[in-house]
Parts: structure tokens; C-alpha cells; sequence
């Protein structure tokens, strides 16, 4: 198998064509890391790039995403056992009353893409909920998303009650959603603010001081 040609798949958001070559990839002996590092993760790297230069745009992104998804299926039960595949653990999930999740779940899946381990608490996750997760995960990253203005309250709430509960210091939390903005991330507490997936990613890892 030819990374290029995984990368390439990737990019054009073939799904049967990445989830093939993955497999082919496994069967040859190749590393489950070789492939997320060499394959999957550039291949969606890319994919950020062309968005951000409005090349391609959300639908376009979403079949890169699922295409990439469907590759690190075959992936996570190696990666999962061996423990080498994560950069840190971020929870992800709309916040309570908000039942809007496309945009979380595309940022979830790149995330993956990108070497975290992600655990998605879907969505009108209530605030408590998050904290228990935070702590039973041992979560380096936050990530909350609200589509509607009414919901924005709850990322507040939700920041609140993780500060009181004394994790804020060992978690980073991230925010994004359309209504979202840096300046009201700034104004809640939020340690971060990504107006689209390929920049939570980037946003996750200069929290973490990973790149």
C-alpha cells in the first residue's frame, strides 16, 4: 500500500477506497500508528488547508472526515491496546439544551484524526456530566459546542462548575459553535476559541504545547 494513495483517498473523501487500503496496509505489516501519522493524519491536515483557503467547504470537509472515521476503525483496536495513539483525552459535547450536533461531530472525528483519544457525551450533555467525565477520563481538553444563542448560558455554567469542582487547573477548555466568538469566550473563562474543526485542532494542540 502506498501512503500517498491513502492520503490522497483521504482528501477526496473516498471512504470504501481509505477503509480498503487500510486494511491492505495491516495485512502488509504496516505500524496502526504509521498509518494514523503517515496516512489518515495528512491526509486530513490537508483537508483543513483547502477549507481554510475556501477550496473546499463543509460538505466537502464531512466526507474527508467520515472517509478518515471509517480508516481509523480499523485502527483503534490496535491503537486502543497499545497506548500509543493518543496525544491527550478531550471530551467533546453540546451543551445542555442544545441539540445540535454536526458541527461537534465533525470536530470530534478530526480530532481522533489527529491523535487524540475522544470521548463524545453527544448532546444536551448536562454540566455535571462533563465533570464526572472530566475526571473519570482524566480529560486534558474540554471541548463545548452550542449552536443556539439560548444554549450560550451553558457554557458559562458549565466553565463555573468545572472551576468550583477544582479541575480547572488540569483542564483546558475549548469552545466553538456558530454563535460562539473569542471575544464571549474570553468573557466566560474559556480557555480557547475555534470557529471551525481544523482550527480546534490546531487551537487543542497550542494548549497543550504540542506543536
Amino acid at each position: 500500500m502506498k501512503m500517498e494513495e491513502l492520503v490522497k483517498a483521504v482528501i477526496e473523501g473516498n471512504a470504501p477506497f481509505v477503509s480498503r487500503l487500510v486494511v491492505q496496509g495491516l495485512d502488509e505489516g504496516l505500524e496502526a500508528t504509521t498509518i494514523l501519522s503517515e496516512g489518515l493524519t495528512p491526509g486530513m491536515s490537508t483537508v483543513g488547508e483547502l477549507f481554510h483557503q475556501g477550496k473546499y467547504f463543509l460538505p466537502e470537509m464531512l466526507y474527508s472526515a467520515k472517509a478518515m472515521t471509517g480508516g481509523l476503525e480499523h485502527l483503534e483496536p490496535i491503537l486502543s491496546t497499545s497506548g500509543s495513539n493518543s496525544l491527550a483525552t478531550v471530551v467533546i459535547g453540546t451543551v445542555k439544551g442544545d441539540l445540535h450536533d454536526i458541527g461537534k461531530n465533525i470536530v470530534g472525528m478530526i480530532m481522533k484524526g489527529a491523535g487524540f483519544n475522544v470521548v463524545d457525551l453527544g448532546v444536551d450533555v448536562p454540566t455535571e456530566r462533563f465533570v464526572e467525565v472530566i475526571y473519570e477520563k482524566n480529560a486534558a481538553i474540554l471541548a463545548l459546542s452550542a449552536l443556539l444563542t439560548t444554549t450560550m448560558p451553558s457554557m458559562q455554567e458549565t466553565i463555573g462548575v468545572v472551576a468550583k469542582s477544582g479541575i480547572k487547573d488540569r483542564v483546558k477548555v475549548l469552545i466553538g459553535g456558530a454563535p460562539i466568538t473569542s471575544k464571549f469566550a474570553d468573557e466566560i473563562g474559556a480557555d480557547g476559541y475555534a470557529e471551525d474543526a481544523p482550527k480546534a485542532v490546531t487551537k487543542a494542540k497550542e494548549l497543550l504545547k504540542l506543536s
